[in-house]
């Protein structure tokens, strides 16, 4: 008889870099995991960019828990709240200097500093480009303290035909960065 699964308690953490889209696909994705209980945080900027962008109207969706970005005293700012997982997607260089630095100005950036303390997994999705010196001291401080730097690169192997095939192939890779079973091809299958 197999062992039912553990509950993975996961936060996506949405920041103003472009690409809120990769943000949504990757919360739909994660809702359908039944061993998944999901968290969202949205910074301001963020919620501007996803409007913008996208849309919005995914964050009303009742299976996700929403913690407010300007409250520090809210779970995920605590190591004792046990979150396995943080992913910040699309992520701002803003909010990777914060985290390198350990600036815990926000909700998200407690968060952060939260899963590299308890060594816990962070992910973090950089929108941007091209990268200076300074974003990759910052991301190369990030990675040598535990996180996961998984730029926001699709791939193109698959023949993706739509904007939305292309960016899930990032939170596809994502999927699987957390521990989760991708939904993605493997390359050359």
């Amino acid at each position: 008889m197999e062992a039912p699964k553990q509950i993975k308690r996961i936060i996506v953490a949405v920041t103003g870099a472009s690409g809120s889209l990769y943000a949504r696909l990757l919360v739909e994705q994660l809702v359908a995991f039944a061993e998944v209980e999901l968290s969202v945080i949205v910074t301001d900027t963020g919620l501007s960019v996803m409007r913008y962008e996208d849309n919005a109207d995914w964050l009303e969706d009742s299976r996700l828990t929403r913690y407010d970005n300007h409250d520090l005293f809210a779970a995920p700012a605590s190591g004792s709240a046990r979150f396995d997982a943080l992913v910040v997607i699309p992520c701002s260089m803003g909010t990777i200097g914060r985290m390198a630095a350990g600036l815990s100005s926000d909700l998200l950036t407690r968060a952060a500093d939260v899963m590299l303390k308890e060594r816990r997994r962070l992910i973090v999705v950089p929108r941007e480009l091209p990268l200076n010196t300074i974003h990759l001291r910052n991301l190369a401080t990030l990675s040598e303290c535990g996180a996961i730097v998984c730029p926001a690169s699709p791939s193109f192997y698959n023949h993706p035909q739509t904007i939305e095939a292309l960016c899930q192939t990032v939170t596809h890779r994502v999927i699987a960065l957390l521990g989760l079973d991708s939904p993605s091809p493997e390359w050359g299958k």
